[in-house]
């Protein structure tokens, strides 16, 4: 069977997956708040933890993975949009209009994932489906002492679980001086985080045994993903994966009521996470104007298989760093590889360098650098095969492509530009300058780089003009 490695972010090093069970490897990944639409880098995990549970499936089989990932759908920001909208005149209870929002942004955030070839999960559990088990839990936590009600509230008590700050390396000190944490008069110790809190008559909420007159409330974050991962799970499966903005405080803050409420258990044994994305080398802010979702880019004509392919060029653990130059390539590449392979129903299995370099911690950046090498020196079949373990050259993701337009000037301009450099190497520089001309004829500039040749259309770009070549 093939070895995966993964980096455990817990371990700080590259170990290899040994799966607790290889007939149920388990894989639960933190999902959206869902207030409004997936921004770019909302959509840089699914797609990352896509991939992984594509190549979990492919080593284990595609019955033994059972992939989770939730929805967060009861939250401050839900209630917050909701509430605009009450304000704005829309009809229906305030509860209702969370319920509406939150049906309205998981519709939206589906397509828009879906549009980038992510697969659905196995289960896709909303917070509010497990409201009981979440009670259940902080009920276990209160008696074993890890956690305590004050004002309204239950809070765990951080001081309890020795081993507190594992994850993310960090000392109580620098957990304080870094975490937004709720300055409020009820906590023992400022790091205590909120499990259970009050909730108005007009808000979601739900009946609890909280509170010296128990009463209506609605639970905290943290809680949410422990109890969803306890009841889809267990006390201990293989992977939790998320964002590295995770780490401190949701991931670990699930460690520590997990661990507590069910020591018998390991809780995740390997934890994964993806660094963060930036928009032309900027952090991505709507101050600076390079902020937009997905859904903009769909909007603006961007293949949703070009999107995922400039994510998976950068290996996970790495800051991607999204270009139009980078999305401009990724286009020009996914309709050269489908131009060779777009039209075969590929039989057999993917090619065994890249499934070794996906298995070496998901190193997606070399797997496609072996399809690069693939590429018209293969057989279409185990390339297309090879693809489609990236998620890329699915049929679902090639609507976009039209084979017989702009593939075919492509093509015309890269054979043009193999003639040029073949008269090169043959020292026939005047057939060589006159196949320059020829292109920039045709509205395309040629640039010879120490990296290889590169080239562009102008606006003028005409490819009858290469026809006959």
């Amino acid at each position: 069977m093939t070895e995966i490695k993964i980096y455990n972010t817990k371990a700080r090093a590259k170990e290899v997956f040994e799966p607790i069970d290889p007939k149920n490897v388990r894989l639960y990944v933190c999902g959206p708040t869902v207030y409004d639409r997936a921004h770019l880098g909302n959509a840089r995990p699914v797609v990352v933890f896509d991939v992984l549970q594509r190549l979990l499936r492919h080593v284990y089989g595609a019955e033994h993975v059972t992939y989770v990932r939730n929805f967060t759908d009861v939250d401050d920001k839900i209630n917050a949009t909701a509430l605009a909208r009450k304000e704005a005149g829309v009809a229906g209870t305030l509860e209702e209009l969370v319920h509406e929002r939150s049906n309205e942004t998981i519709d939206w955030y589906l397509h828009d994932m879906g549009a980038l070839g992510a697969e659905e999960p196995d289960e896709m559990p909303r917070a509010t489906e497990y409201i009981a088990p979440m009670i259940s839990m902080i009920e276990e936590l209160i008696a074993k002492g890890h956690a305590y009600e004050a004002e309204g509230h239950v809070l765990f008590a951080v001081e309890s679980y020795k081993e507190y700050g594992a994850l993310s390396g960090r000392s109580v000190d620098d957990m304080i001086a870094g975490a937004r944490v709720e300055v409020a008069p009820y906590k023992r110790n400022p790091l205590d985080f909120v499990l259970w809190k009050p909730s108005s008559d007009e808000l979601p909420g739900w009946d609890s045994p909280f509170g010296k007159a128990p009463g209506r409330g609605r639970p905290g974050w943290h809680i949410e993903c422990s109890a969803m991962s306890l009841e889809l799970l267990g006390a201990s499966f293989d992977i939790h994966g998320g964002g590295n903005d995770l780490q401190f405080p949701h991931h670990e803050n699930e460690i520590a009521q997990s661990k507590c409420a069910h020591p018998e258990g390991s809780f995740a044994r390997y934890w994964m996470h993806n660094e963060m994305l930036q928009v032309e080398g900027k952090k991505m802010s709507k101050s600076l104007g390079n902020f937009f979702t997905v859904h903009d880019l769909l909007e603006q004509g961007v293949p949703g298989e070009v999107i995922r392919f400039v994510f998976l060029r950068t290996h996970y653990r790495k800051p991607m760093n999204w270009t139009e130059k980078k999305r401009e390539e990724a286009e020009k590449t996914l309709r050269k590889w489908r131009q060779f392979a777009g039209g075969i129903v590929a039989m057999g299995g993917p090619d065994a360098q890249v499934v070794a370099a996906l298995s070496d911690d998901l190193n997606t950046h070399a797997a496609i650098t072996r399809l690069e090498e693939l590429y018209k020196s293969a057989d279409a079949h185990v390339f297309r095969k090879s693809a489609e373990l990236l998620g890329l050259l699915t049929p679902e993701l090639g609507q976009w492509f039209d084979g017989n337009s702009a593939p075919e000037a492509d093509e015309l301009v890269e054979y043009a530009i193999s003639l040029r450099t073949e008269a090169k190497l043959a020292k026939d520089f005047a057939r060589a300058d006159a196949m320059r001309d020829l292109l920039l004829s045709a509205g395309v500039i040629v640039k010879d780089t120490p990296e290889g040749v590169t080239w562009e259309k102008t606006s003028n770009f005409d490819a009858s003009k290469l026809e006959g070549i």
